[in-house]
């Protein structure tokens, strides 16, 4: 039986939520110390760690099928892959950065400037599509040191928290892309291997679910009931049982994460009492 071998990077902020969704997939995989290449034992499934920047290029050899990459570094050497799934983790920026006391006020502004960045592709783009001609110099290591030392006037490179621009006294100028991890893929996958992605893309989507949804308990009078359903927003119709105590019912439903405290809010000033919340483990339609 064929193996989907998936790829994800071997250290750093990607390796270890990678692996985190892959095991709440069910997927059991014996990690080895310092092993580049392990198979799964209970998943048709072989995992690569590999060096974040040679991934494209694995995926569009085909020596990797698919592959747990941020969507920043596609955008800059893979933008010929495909992505599958959208995984919300790591999210972070590309973002422009000046220094704090630069009097630049758009990226016009950077016309005939130096930038300094590991992501030239990404920041042709951006200066492309604004009809701006600056000089990229490409730095593959600290990026955020170069206006300090003379080296350029500006800089293009990932931002999270913004506590390094803070450091390094730069500030945050242009948000070039918002990324988070992706589930790429070559462009080469066989109709078995397709079979055994469409599992694991089901799996994913049970946990994706999950973590974005609330299982809610309420008890509720019966006067009420009518109100109370009409501000949940469920998967469908919720499951409403009745209580021992006269005229009262139980009511079961699953909330989404983003809308979560509204509802509750509007729940309570409906008449919802003892409202019960829990995590939902895996969700599936």
């Amino acid at each position: 039986m064929e193996k989907l071998r998936i790829a994800i990077q071997k250290s750093g902020r990607l390796n270890e939520e990678s692996l985190k969704i892959l095991k709440d997939c069910g997927i059991s995989i014996n990690n080895g110390r310092d092993q580049l290449k392990v198979d799964a034992s209970n998943f048709p499934l072989e995992i690569y760690y590999l060096r974040n920047g040679d991934i494209p290029q694995y995926l569009r050899d085909g020596i990797a099928d698919l592959a747990i990459v941020g969507e920043n570094l596609l955008q800059e050497k893979g933008e010929d892959l495909i992505i599958q799934k959208r995984l919300g983790f790591s999210k972070c920026k590309v973002s422009l950065a000046i220094p704090k006391q630069s009097d630049m006020k758009s990226v016009k502004d950077l016309e005939g400037k130096q930038i300094a960045t590991s992501y030239p592709n990404t920041l042709q783009k951006y200066l492309d599509k604004h009809s701006v001609k600056a000089n990229i110099h490409l730095i593959t290591g600290s990026v955020e040191i170069a206006p300090n030392i003379g080296l350029a006037d500006a800089i293009c490179d990932i931002v999270s928290s913004g506590s390094t621009l803070f450091k390094n006294n730069l500030k945050e100028s242009d948000v070039i892309l918002n990324s988070e991890a992706v589930l790429a893929s070559s462009p080469s996958l066989t109709a078995e291997k397709q079979q055994i992605l469409d599992k694991l893309l089901f799996r994913i989507d049970a946990v994706l679910r999950a973590e974005n949804s609330k299982y809610v308990l309420l008890n509720a009078p019966n006067d009420k009931l009518d109100e109370i359903i009409k501000i949940l927003p469920g998967m469908k119709s919720p499951t409403v049982m009745p209580l021992a105590e006269t005229n009262w019912s139980s009511v079961h439903t699953v909330l989404q994460q983003e809308k979560f405290w509204e509802i509750i809010d509007e729940l309570k000033s409906a008449g919802a009492e003892s409202i019960l919340v829990s995590p939902i483990e895996k969700m599936i339609l």
